[in-house]
């Protein structure tokens, strides 16, 4: 049996910081193949990756507050106002009053939103579910778990 875990492998101070450097450029590198194709779309449109985290995050939490919103994507309301009024705009998301307090504005999908959203987002799904079925579950695994650990930092 293949042991899960192996122990790192000892390398120099050089050494490691040329891991390090290759893992930053393949993270850059993964980064722009993975947004190329939704901002090709959103490109179309004349929007960017900003309005695909909103359409993406309000399509997964329907009835989405704008307050909670912005804590998820750690963004200040000026950086969060141009772009939802935007999608607003282009009725690709609606904006209520929730029932439970009439101060809170929460955002959903609109038909058009949804149909743009699973649009941009599935072309990173198959490429996705691709690289992980060329890798393996391990490898699926691992990514996943340094994901978490990453974003654990913020």
């Amino acid at each position: 049996m293949v042991d899960q875990n192996p122990a790192p492998v000892a390398r120099s101070p050089k050494q490691r910081e040329t891991a390090l450097h290759q893992a930053i450029e393949q993270f850059y590198f993964g980064y722009r193949a993975f947004t190329a194709p939704p901002d090709r779309i959103l490109d179309q449109r004349g929007l960017g990756r900003v309005h695909h985290r909103i359409l993406y995050f309000v399509g997964r939490n329907p009835q989405i507050s704008v307050n909670t919103l912005l804590g998820l994507l750690s963004v200040s309301k000026q950086a969060l106002n141009a772009p939802l009024r935007q999608l607003l705009e282009m009725r690709l998301i609606a904006m209520d009053t929730a029932q439970h307090d009439r101060r809170v504005r929460q955002l959903t999908l609109t038909t058009s939103g949804t149909k743009l959203e699973a649009q941009l987002t599935g072309t990173q799904m198959k490429q996705l579910q691709a690289v992980f079925e060329q890798s393996g579950a391990s490898a699926e695994d691992g990514w996943l778990q340094i994901m978490r650990r990453l974003s654990e930092q913020s």
